[in-house]
């Protein structure tokens, strides 16, 4: 990827460069990746612990409502378990995103009022 290093009145003020992401950049994106991987291995072992139970509650019961009520157990449980860790992971997804945009408004609020008057930044202030 390229990012526009400055703008100026002309082509040659105009330069191009890699993007390099900033360190608290990097570490959300290692974060996600360790999200990401916790939860497919969680959702495998879900899965094959599901098939395993439902492979010996057919060789072990004859009756259908017995293999039902084994399953039944299990994936309930289990389906519980990856559903709480996949809504507190996108919990604080959210909470992180809403925190980052609050930091940017607060950031163009501070630019903005950098470049009124003095006076004028001053009589925002107080209305705000």
């Amino acid at each position: 990827m390229t990012q526009l290093a400055s703008r100026g009145a002309g082509p040659e003020a105009t330069t191009l460069r890699p993007f390099m992401p900033s360190a608290g950049q990097a570490e959300a994106a290692s974060a996600d990746l360790t999200r990401i991987r916790y939860g497919v291995w969680l959702i495998g072992a879900a899965f094959v612990l599901v098939g395993t139970v439902f492979g010996v509650a057919v060789w072990q019961f004859t009756a259908a409502s017995d293999v039902v009520a084994i399953v039944g157990s299990v994936t309930t449980i289990t389906g519980t378990l990856v559903g709480g860790f996949f809504g507190a992971h996108l919990g604080s997804a959210g909470k992180e995103a809403a925190e980052a945009g609050r930091t940017q408004a607060e950031r163009a609020a501070r630019v903005a009022l950098g470049k009124l008057e003095p006076h004028a930044a001053e009589d925002l202030m107080q209305v705000l």
